[in-house]
């Protein structure tokens, strides 16, 4: 089985070449990628719409920033070397769909096909329509105040931040470019581009496509369903597309690379995407975007906000999370140093933590509770590793005593 699931995992079309971090020649690529981004979210919103000017201002400065963090050397970009792996990266996707995603859209197309039919029906089309775009926007606006929130308290700490990091790999980065805020700011745009880009999909089902409110007492559970059916699927979703995200070369470059060039802060955390990752995610692979507005909003807003906050891997600065979800996760050492974990990384059964704490984040399916295995398995990756020691050990002596009861793990309802 082990066997089987290596071929199937760590398959690849091309060469394999392992990459964690941006580098100075790659400075053209990732201008197109940026871009192109601008570009998709120009098409989607419409040219004039306020969040297309907001993500064109975003990609100049994530462009201009770029080069002041990494540096600038000519190399021709990956898409002209090998175009094919423009290729093969959707192709990789389609590969990878699992069957909830489908599950999603065949119910989205029934409810529009049982709109179309059934007109004397109490619809209520363009209600249901301005309920959803009113649910996008509030969304939006929440997330982006509680991500402002988490930078101003970067900001104001910012000398904190830097004290830590340079306890931590990012020691490097800080000694090429040591302008904490500049690192800061780019973290902040980092996330607010990515989730504008990360929910796409979802402006574009709601904007191209029919809700009925009569049928709410039958979209509404199956929307919940197939999102519980998600969770037991999306840690060997993710371990795949993760793992290609990091060995790929096009597809780090392109697609998962934004979400490692960011301090590893809250401020970067939308579903562990990067700008066009989330964006193509969402088109194949993810569910959420297909269900009904209800039930979309809240997954999309409870996905995005245990993202920022599990990615909080700055111990002591907002938000503070309590010191046993750091104890049962690992997905702090991959952006501190280390290309694995792929999975969730996530080991619930750990010494130290009650049986109570335990007990609450077994709300998480089985497949997710031990979602480290996946790595145990594939790469022989050991959870007793010094590099985890260590951040431990940063953990406790930056935390805040103040820490929050519960985690995100325990917040979680999928």
């Amino acid at each position: 089985m082990v066997n089987n699931d290596a071929a199937r995992l760590h398959r690849i079309h091309g060469p394999v070449k392992q990459r964690a971090t941006y580098r100075a020649r790659d400075f053209f690529d990732y201008a197109l990628m940026t871009i192109a981004t601008a570009l998709f979210l120009c098409f989607a919103y419409g040219p004039g719409h306020p969040l297309s000017v907001v993500s064109v201002a975003l990609g100049a400065f994530m462009i201009v920033a770029f080069p002041l963090r990494h540096g600038f050397e000519l190399q021709v970009p990956i898409v002209l070397r090998r175009p094919q792996d423009a290729v093969y990266s959707l192709i990789h996707k389609l590969q990878n769909i699992k069957l909830p995603y489908l599950l999603a859209i065949v119910a989205l197309l029934v409810e529009n096909i049982v709109i179309s039919m059934t007109p004397s029906l109490p619809h209520h089309v363009e209600l249901m329509h301005r309920i959803a775009m009113g649910l996008f926007y509030g969304h939006l606006i929440l997330i982006s105040i509680y991500r402002t929130v988490i930078l101003v308290v970067h900001l104001r700490k910012r000398e904190l931040v830097r004290e830590i990091l340079l306890q931590s790999s990012w020691k490097s980065n800080l000694e090429r470019q040591p302008r904490i805020v500049l690192q800061i700011v780019h973290a902040y745009a980092t996330g607010l581009l990515t989730h504008i880009a990360y929910v796409v999909p979802w402006y574009l089902v709601i904007t191209h496509l029919n809700f009925s409110m009569v049928l709410l007492p039958l979209s509404v559970p199956v929307g919940v369903l197939i999102q519980k059916r998600w969770s037991r699927v999306i840690n060997d979703w993710f371990y795949r597309d993760h793992w290609l995200g990091h060995n790929s070369e096009f597809e780090f470059v392109y697609l998962h690379g934004p979400h490692h060039d960011g301090i590893p802060s809250g401020l970067i955390g939308v579903a562990g995407n990067g700008y066009l990752e989330g964006l193509f995610r969402g088109v194949v692979g993810f569910p959420i975007a297909f269900y009904t507005p209800l039930v979309a909003v809240l997954f999309y807003t409870i996905d995005i906000k245990i993202d920022i906050d599990s990615h909080q891997y700055i111990p002591g600065i907002y938000p503070i999370l309590p010191n046993h979800f750091y104890r049962v996760t690992q997905h702090s050492l991959h952006h501190l140093g280390r290309v694995e974990p792929y999975s969730f990384a996530i080991k619930i059964d750990q010494p130290g933590i009650s049986e109570e704490m335990k007990k609450r984040m077994r709300i998480l399916p089985p497949e997710l509770q031990n979602s480290i295995a996946r790595d145990e398995q594939m790469n022989s990756y050991k959870w007793d590793n010094v590099v985890h020691q260590r951040y431990l050990a940063l953990i406790d002596k930056y935390q805040s005593r103040g820490a929050p009861a519960s985690s995100p793990i325990e917040e979680s309802t999928t």
